[in-house]
């Protein structure tokens, strides 16, 4: 099931379903409001993927890679959280960050997605600095911990 819920009235940004006056069912509009607040707001990812996964419990997100297949097929770079109801789409804008539990970094949306990639360490050269050559080192590996790039 690929969101077989439309509403006539959403907001700008991501798409979140607005009540109007006199609405019945406004339970259904505001639970998929829920939800779709509840996967933006801290924005974490199980992996990136092309393919749904098998089994996934109410929550659970994915990246959609650049080559969906299957219920994810026409929605690249979309976030994919599996709900009661199905799988639920969120379109990326610029300036948004997800954390890839994988990649132990965050993804930032900026036209496309990127991960930054940590630069390799120093090495070789015909004059050796030792004490250059670990700074850099120290502080190639701080930026992994902070999430700044990626684990490699």
């Amino acid at each position: 099931m690929t969101d077989p819920i439309s509403f006539a009235s959403s907001t700008p940004r991501f798409a979140l379903p607005l009540l109007f006056s006199g609405q019945a069912q406004k339970e259904v509009t505001v639970n998929e409001a829920l939800l779709a607040t509840d996967v933006l707001l801290h924005g974490c990812i199980e992996a990136v993927a092309n393919t749904p996964p098998v089994s996934a419990t109410t929550g659970q997100t994915w990246l959609v890679g650049d080559n969906p297949t299957g219920l994810w097929a026409g929605h690249p770079g979309a976030l994919a959280a599996w709900s009661d109801g199905g799988w639920r789409f969120a379109s990326p804008r610029d300036g948004m960050r997800i954390f890839d539990k994988v990649q132990a970094a965050d993804h930032l949306y900026n036209g496309g997605w990127k991960l930054v990639v940590s630069p390799a360490p120093p090495v070789g050269g015909t004059v050796i600095d030792a004490e250059g050559r670990s700074a850099l080192i120290n502080l190639i590996a701080a930026l992994r911990s902070a999430g700044i790039f990626a684990a490699n």
